[in-house]
Formats: structure tokens, sequence, C-alpha cells
């Protein structure tokens, strides 16, 4: 009986020196917490209400038609001055144009010790849309199999939602902040972009000389259930939109012409058609590619992870030209994309012209690429102009290294764990451009996961986005925000 005693307080002693050894050395790697987040300390009864809040507010801002040609931002101005006030949030509201215009709201912050703001920004306009191609309505936020379809569902009504609704729980959970967190939706994005250009000019002290911006052209995508990577559009290329005009001696269609200005146009297309551009490796391909490599075949894994050295194989090469994703990255793209010409077809007119949409790379020069186009063309009877002369905006680039970045890094650590966060670059153009050129660092950021079925409906038939990432990005972007802006809230 004293032997059978002694055994199990040996046992039980034994059991407590294991347990406090392991309490000593902390959780394994599998049972490491989360990182806590602001959202975290709000109760679970005010977060539903939020999550209500967005989705009621996401199908209201759908049903806004804001159409550009002709835009009419002025309706979703209203819109979003309405919530505003109503939540005693600070705004203005301004017309640049008859019916259209941009809102500026703010969170202040708290504290004395001030950092530059962020700045959250949106477009109001969208894109047009033929309903005969739809299944619903596009301003009609009809909800089908879980999911809200609308013109701007994607494109970009989505973040303005989700900035609306973070910087009203920023105000209703009294958030301590040591930046002012700025809400900016502007108007005309999808064709002059008059509405950013105009709060530029003419109310650049609202701007505050911001540190940060966040804005469309971040992708999320979600393939077989999983998040592939979260894409931080860091930089961007530069459209140069080409007018080529070939000229000749005009003629009847039924006696041909050898140096007719058509035949010479689509000589001149030929030779840049077939027109190889360098292939070059700028920081944030190469980073992305290498984060990527992971997802790949055995070989393409092996080029991503050295693509300075990728570039000059030959059979890489093969594959860029084969692979647009790949091609746009490493290179200036050129695409032929209108033609034109006679007004007739038994007449050879004595002019015929193309556009070409070029895309250059950050830290290109647009002069030289348009010698070294007409060196290709080699035609003293084609012309090579830019389209719009006045309008071209360098490419340009932001740092990777913030504390901007590192807030969306943890972020993405709880809302999406071991899913790598990568900086990418943009093959079109979002306003981060023109704030770039003020010395803002500026990101292409979105809290939305997409199915690539889901991304193609951006400009599409049939936009639309899930009531599950209405749900969740508001709370993804308001853990960004106070992330970066230096407090969680208090209560």
């Amino acid at each position: 009986m004293a032997r059978n005693y002694s055994v199990r307080v040996f046992s039980v002693l034994l059991l407590l020196t294991i347990g406090v050894a392991a309490l000593a050395q902390g959780p394994t790697p599998s049972a490491q917490p989360k990182p806590a987040l602001a959202s975290d300390a709000i109760p679970q009864d005010r977060m539903q209400q939020y999550s209500d809040l967005a989705v009621e507010w996401m199908r209201q801002y759908l049903q806004v038609d804001t159409t550009n040609p002709p835009g009419n931002e002025g309706r979703a101005v209203a819109w979003f001055k309405k919530i505003l006030d109503q939540e005693g949030i600070e705004n203005r509201t301004f017309e640049f144009a008859p019916g259209r215009g941009n809102i500026w709201a703010r969170i202040p912050a708290t504290g004395t010790a001030k950092k530059r703001p962020l700045i959250l920004l949106s477009h109001t306009d969208v894109v047009t849309s033929d309903p005969s191609h739809w299944k619903v309505p596009p301003f009609s936020a009809e909800v089908v199999e879980g999911s809200m379809y609308g013109r701007g569902a994607q494109d970009m009504k989505c973040e303005g939602l989700a900035q609306l609704v973070a910087l009203v729980m920023l105000k209703r959970e009294k958030a301590t902040l040591d930046r002012d967190i700025i809400l900016l939706a502007t108007g005309d994005e999808e064709v002059d972009d008059l509405g950013t250009d105009w709060m530029i000019e003419r109310q650049r002290d609202l701007l505050g000389n911001p540190e940060f911006l966040m804005t469309e052209g971040g992708e999320n995508p979600l393939e077989n259930g999983r998040v592939k990577y979260i894409g931080i559009d860091v930089a961007e290329k530069s459209p140069f939109w080409i007018h080529l005009v070939a000229h000749g001696r005009p003629g009847h269609g039924s006696r041909p012409i050898a140096d007719s200005a058509p035949n010479r146009l689509v000589r001149a297309l030929e030779k840049i058609v077939g027109y190889r551009t360098e292939l070059k490796v700028l920081p944030a391909a190469n980073e992305f590619l290498t984060a990527m490599a992971a997802y790949e075949t055995p070989q393409r894994a092996r080029w991503f992870r050295n693509l300075r050295q990728a570039v000059k194989d030959p059979e890489f090469q093969k594959e860029v030209e084969q692979d647009s994703s790949l091609n746009y990255m490493l290179r200036n793209t050129i695409s032929l994309t209108m033609l034109g010409g006679s007004k007739q077809t038994n007449v050879i007119p004595g002019e015929a012209w193309a556009n070409i949409d070029v895309r250059l790379l950050p830290g290109d020069d647009p002069q030289a690429f348009l010698a070294s186009l007409r060196k290709v063309v080699d035609d003293p009877n084609v012309t090579v102009e830019p389209l719009r002369k006045e309008q071209f905006q360098p490419a340009n680039a932001s740092s990777i290294d913030t504390v901007l970045m590192a807030a969306v890094r943890k972020t993405a650590a709880k809302y999406f764990p071991g899913t790598p966060v990568v900086p990418r670059m943009s093959s079109g153009y979002t306003e981060n451009q023109r704030f770039r050129q003020l010395g803002v660092v500026s990101y292409g950021y979105s809290p939305y996961t997409a199915t690539p079925e889901e991304g193609s409906s951006e400009h599409g038939d049939n936009e639309r986005i899930r009531v599950e990432e209405l749900r969740r990005g508001f709370r993804v972007l308001y853990d960004v925000v106070n992330e970066v802006a230096g407090g969680n809230s208090r209560h």
C-alpha cells in the first residue's frame, strides 16, 4: 500500500515537472496564437451590426447608377454624405462639373503627436453595362446564390463600401489614432480622372501632406478554396498610346496600288507586332514571381527563383511570349487595338491609320521608346506619334519597406494564415500614379478575395461579389487601418 502511494506521488510530481517545463518553453509552433487585432476587442453583437450594415449599404450603393459616361457621381456623393452626416463624421463635398462631384471625410488623430495622414481613396463612377447580357439588372443589387450582382461590385464600389464602414467603426469605437484617416471618393476615374485631378489642383490642403494612400489595384485570388496570395500593387505601367498614319496615293478599289496607304500601314503594323521589346526584371516583379515559384512546375519554379538569369534563356523567352501574365511584368508591351481606312469598300484611301496601346515599365523614357518604334517602322510615309501628348504620366512605384506594408502582413496573418503577402505590378492604370508623384506611398490593396470568375466580371457581364466577402472585408480593412494608425479601439 505504502509502495503504491509512493509510486502515485512520484508520477504526479513527474507530470507536474513536465508541464512546467512545457509552459516555460511556450506553445508549439502549430499552437502559436494568431496576432490580436483591433477588431478582436469589439463585442460580437456590435460586429454583427457592422456586418449587416456592410451588406445593406452595399446594396444601396450598387443601386446608385453612376455609369460613366455621363457619370452623375453627384448621386453617390449625396449617398455618402447622408451616412457621414448621420454618423457625425466631418465631411465636405465638391462639384467639379454639373452633376459630378467628390466627397472628402476625416477622422482626426486623437493625440498631439501626429503622423502624416492615411488616405482611403475610391472612385464612385462605373463603366457601362448591357442589361441584356446580365442575369439580373446591373443596378438591382440582387443576391443570387450568395453573391450580390451589380455594376461596380468589383470595380470599385466594394472598396468604397469597406472604407466607409471602416471610417464609421473608427468613429463609433472611439479608436485611438496617431494620424488622420481621410476618406476620399472621387468621380470620373473610368474616363478622364477629372475628380482626383480637381482635388489635387484645388484642394491640396485637405489632403494633409499624406504619408500613405490605399486604393484599388490589389488582388487576392481564391483558387480551389484557398487564397493563393495577398497581392499589393506597388508599381504600375504607364499608358503611352500611339497613333500611326500611313499616306499613299488614293484610287479606285478595282485597280490595286502597291504602295497605297492601307498596304503601307499593314507592313508597318506587321513590323510592330513582330517587335520584341527588351525583357527587364524590376524589384516588384522579381519578388512576386519568386513567391509564386512554389505554385509552379519545376522548370518554371527554377526560372522564377532566378529571373535575372532566366530572361537570357531562349526557352524562358518563349514562355514569356505565350503567357500574358508574365509578359506584361517583364517588358514594355504593344497591343494593336484600332484600325481605320476608307469608308467605302471600292475606294482606296489616301490615308489609313491605327492606334496601338503601349504600356511602359516604371523608369522607361517615352521619347526613347517612340524613337525605337519609328526605327522599327522605317517608312517616311508612315507617321508615328503619341495619341495624347499632354496626358502622359510617367510610370512609378512605391517602397515596400513601410509600416503600411507591415500592417497588411500582420493583418493577413490573422485572416489568411500561411498566405504570402507579395508586392506586384499592375498592367493597368490606377490613381496611385497621381499620388506617387506627390511623394505619397500608394498601394493598390483589396480586403476581399475573388475567384477567377468573379475577378473577370470586372468591366464584364454579371459583375458580382460574394456576400460573405462583404461581411468580412470591411473588418480586414479596419484592422489594417488601426495597425498603421497606431492604436486599438477603446471602449
